[in-house]
């Protein structure tokens, strides 16, 4: 990876300098350090020698301590090819691409026939998010290096993070091909079609990971979310039976929950909330499986563990005030019912709830009011609770009349 200065300089080298080398030759990095600054204590001039310098260090993966040395190499002799390219890469290395730019463009220059400046600029280019650059010079580092797994890779990168997802496919499949270990890459693409909306080509590249349970976890959750919810079960149980996480848990439930199967949601869900208890959303979906399986006391403990969590979500509240009015606490329901009216969340469907309460505890003149204002708010568009609330106007006002 790393160049080394050239040979001709060898013979010439300061003894200092010829026994650093030795030492990076047996793999000696620490002793050819210490001769390095030997070398330089001795002559700070000696350009060698700080390129060496930093040579060893690269070589001990000490990317921060190369760069000055290389630096100071270009600074006593200007345009050195080896120094500009070992430069670039330790700061690419250290993360900074943007300042490797100028260093391997000036590279290039020198040696436009060499893969390396050319690769290097194509990486400091998509790092720095130069994306359109950075597809011309992949597509020249791959013409000039056709086994180059690491440019196809590059290329198909550049590509897709620019939006040609589809386009971009053919290099990261053809990467993967000359490196097998780039394989898992397909997964990187895999979830920037799903973040774009791309299910089928997501679920693909997804399937094509039979035994990476992350993969799976994934092909489920799109599979979820485009409907195919039997197919998200066959999918996440092995996945959930094999490597089980919140997520996947929690995937799974939902599937269940859309198949119908509460059942098997409800030990899932609860698992869910005993694992992050102050999840708003969790404790939302499980109190409605606790509701849809009329199990209203445990299902009222989750919407109220939910309002403590979130005191402004009116449809904790209504979901609350449903529970515990069909769990025969009525007044309770009243009271979460208030909470609505205070959020200013109130719907037709909240009046209604009300009126049947209240005319249920015969409390006539205030489910007359309620009765009433659910039939100004719902104006027709829910016919068959209109006809009742119509029906029992007439009775309760006779009732009052009477009095």
């Amino acid at each position: 990876m790393w160049l080394i200065l050239f040979v001709g300089l060898l013979a010439q080298a300061p003894g200092y300098v010829t026994e650093g080398l030795k030492a990076l030759d047996a793999g000696n990095t620490d002793a050819a350090v210490e001769s390095f600054n030997q070398a330089i204590a001795a002559d700070p001039a000696d350009y060698s020698a700080h390129f060496n310098l930093g040579l060893a260090y690269s070589m001990s993966n000490k990317d921060a301590l190369a760069i000055p040395e290389y630096m100071k190499t270009l600074e006593l002799r200007p345009g050195l090819y080896e120094a500009q390219l070992n430069l670039s890469m330790s700061l690419l290395n250290a993360h900074n691409p943007a300042a490797a730019i100028p260093f391997l463009k000036a590279a290039k220059e020198q040696k436009p026939k060499e893969f390396k400046p050319v690769y290097y600029l194509a990486t400091a280019l998509l790092e720095t998010k130069q994306l359109a650059e950075a597809i011309t010079e992949f597509e020249k580092a791959v013409e000039m290096d056709a086994a180059s797994a690491a440019a196809e890779l590059g290329l198909g990168q550049a590509l897709a993070r620019q939006g040609h997802r589809n386009e971009a496919e053919p290099h990261y499949r053809k990467a993967a091909n000359l490196e097998h270990s780039y394989q898992s890459y397909l997964l990187e693409l895999a979830t920037l079609y799903e973040e774009h909306g791309e299910g089928p080509q997501a679920l693909d590249i997804y399937r094509e990971f039979p035994d990476d349970p992350g993969a799976q976890e994934r092909a489920g959750l799109v599979l979820l979310q485009t409907g195919q919810s039997a197919a998200a079960i066959a999918t996440l149980e092995p996945v959930v039976a094999k490597s089980p996480t919140p997520a996947n848990q929690i995937a799974l439930a939902q599937a269940y929950v859309k198949e119908k199967q509460l059942g098997k949601a409800e030990p899932l869900a609860a698992k869910g909330v005993a694992a992050t208890p102050e999840d708003f959303e969790l404790r939302m979906f499980y109190g409605r499986i606790l509701r849809d399986e009329r199990r209203f006391p445990p299902a009222a403990e989750q919407f109220s563990a939910a309002t403590k969590i979130k005191p402004d979500a009116a449809q904790a509240w209504t979901e609350l005030a449903g529970v515990l009015i069909m769990a025969e606490q009525p007044v309770d329901g009243l009271a979460a019912l208030d909470k609505v009216h205070a959020l200013g969340a109130e719907t037709s469907g909240h009046f209604y709830l009300r009126a049947i309460t209240l005319d249920r505890l015969n409390k006539t003149k205030e489910a007359l009011a309620a009765y009433n204002n659910f039939l100004a708010a719902s104006q027709n568009v829910n016919p068959d609770q209109e006809f009742i609330a119509r029906q029992r106007v007439k009775v309760l006002e006779k009732e009052l009349g009477k009095r």
